[in-house]
């Protein structure tokens, strides 16, 4: 279960969004933000973001665009705050849990990673990464319950293929690019954000 690219498809997924809702000039903003975030330009989109949000605060578009570029550029507080600001403002909205899923899943608080995917399940049942996300969190909170078991002397003919094919199945398949905050040796695959 390979890691997706976090900007590009967010970014892509947020701009039609946007586009279909929001008038052509608003679509430009929208546009831009992406394009700059797809061509790593993450401060420039973050300035852009801002000057945008200073005339338009409660965008949901452009303040998950916003958020996503904290995210790149390593601001995960900053990051934290702005998705988890959006879950309190709009919170139909499951691409903002979705998200903070995926940092917290990165600084290893898989609870707080499942029950921000599960409110993104339930706000939407159709959003299939979100569902993927969930199994991937499902399986390493699997794999960490096994490997405890072991270490509390649980039975190592039982728990070692368990423990084997979850390794297996976690890790990034080779043919795809490494992540950009790519998983500890024993630990699988980071959740895809959106």
């Amino acid at each position: 279960m390979p890691v997706r690219n976090l900007f590009s498809t967010a970014a892509r997924m947020a701009v039609v969004a946007v586009m279909l809702t929001a008038g052509s000039a608003y679509a430009d903003d929208y546009s831009d933000v992406a394009q700059l975030l797809k061509s790593g330009k993450t401060q420039q989109a973050l300035q852009k973001a801002d000057t945008y949000l200073a005339k338009n605060a409660r965008d949901p578009q452009m303040r998950f665009l916003r958020g996503i570029a904290l995210t790149n550029d390593g601001k995960t507080e900053d990051a934290i705050t702005a998705f988890r600001l959006l879950t309190e403002d709009y919170p139909e909205l499951p691409e903002p849990y979705n998200n903070l899923a995926v940092i917290y899943a990165r600084q290893g608080d898989l609870d707080r990673a499942r029950s921000a995917l599960e409110a993104a399940v339930r706000n939407n049942p159709n959003y299939a990464v979100a569902h993927e996300n969930l199994g991937d969190i499902y399986a390493r909170l699997a794999y960490q319950s096994y490997a405890q078991s072991l270490a509390k002397g649980g039975r190592p003919a039982a728990l070692n293929p368990k423990l084997k094919q979850l390794k297996d199945m976690l890790q990034p398949a080779a043919s795809v690019a490494a992540p950009a905050a790519g998983p500890a040796a024993a630990q699988p695959t980071q959740p895809a954000q959106r």
